[in-house]
């Protein structure tokens, strides 16, 4: 198991947004884009940021295409403003996945607090182009694995090979991995493979067993895809 602690990285950011880049796919941010110490691609997941909104910040109403968008929230409100569910408010641990496709979409996510709030965003790119444009917002469940994007496609979720879930633990859950992931603590401390890990560190490899410490939020990308 590989960590990368999210405050060996520079903090960049735009408009009323700071974050820490953690995964850059090369091909997509240039073939320099991980000499700042973030890592690239795993399958069809090219980014990770870890983003703070300045109190009634914003990140400005923008385009995307051919690509899919999963936020998720750690710490206090976003409202949502776009062509796709416009007027949406994500609330602490709430996830909001929105799939541009050929049709694309726009948005603009806005901090509606006087205080500073933290949300997790996360790129996939689709493995069929030209799709329509949708949105769903998903309420993970505590203590397991909440599947919030990928997998079959009876699934309630966006068909992909890359599967991404979102765990909230309490002290003393577990849950173990057997493929290779990408694994994301934004809350909390935990034990994974024996070493103590906590809030910001990103984890990697072909097998975990972890267990949390006091209440922990974590972010699982897996993919069968290289």
């Amino acid at each position: 198991m590989e960590i990368l602690r999210r405050d060996t990285l520079n903090q960049g950011g735009f408009a009323g947004v700071r974050e820490h880049r953690m995964v850059k796919a090369p091909f997509a941010f240039g073939p320099t884009a991980n000499n700042d110490g973030s890592w690239p691609r795993l399958g069809n997941f090219v980014y990770l940021a870890d983003a703070r909104f300045a109190p009634h910040g914003e990140t400005h109403m923008h385009s995307h295409h051919e690509v899919d968008v999963i936020s998720v929230m750690v710490e206090g409100r976003i409202a949502h403003k776009g062509s796709l569910g416009h007027g949406q408010d994500l609330n602490t641990h709430d996830v909001q996945v929105q799939r541009a496709g050929g049709e694309g979409f726009s948005h603009n996510e806005i901090n509606p607090d006087t205080a500073w709030n933290r949300m997790v965003q996360l790129w996939v790119l689709p493995e069929a182009s030209g799709q329509a444009a949708d949105y769903k917002v998903y309420q993970p469940e505590d203590g397991t694995l909440s599947r919030i994007y990928g997998g079959s496609t009876t699934a309630d979720t966006f068909p992909a090979k890359t599967q991404i879930s979102v765990a909230v633990l309490r002290a003393g859950e577990q849950l173990s991995l057997d493929s290779t992931y990408l694994a994301y603590l934004t809350k909390g401390t935990a034990t994974a493979n024996g070493e103590i890990v906590q809030d910001g560190d990103l984890l990697r490899g072909d097998y975990l067993q972890i267990e949390a410490q006091d209440i922990v939020q974590l972010i699982v990308i897996q993919a069968t895809t290289a």
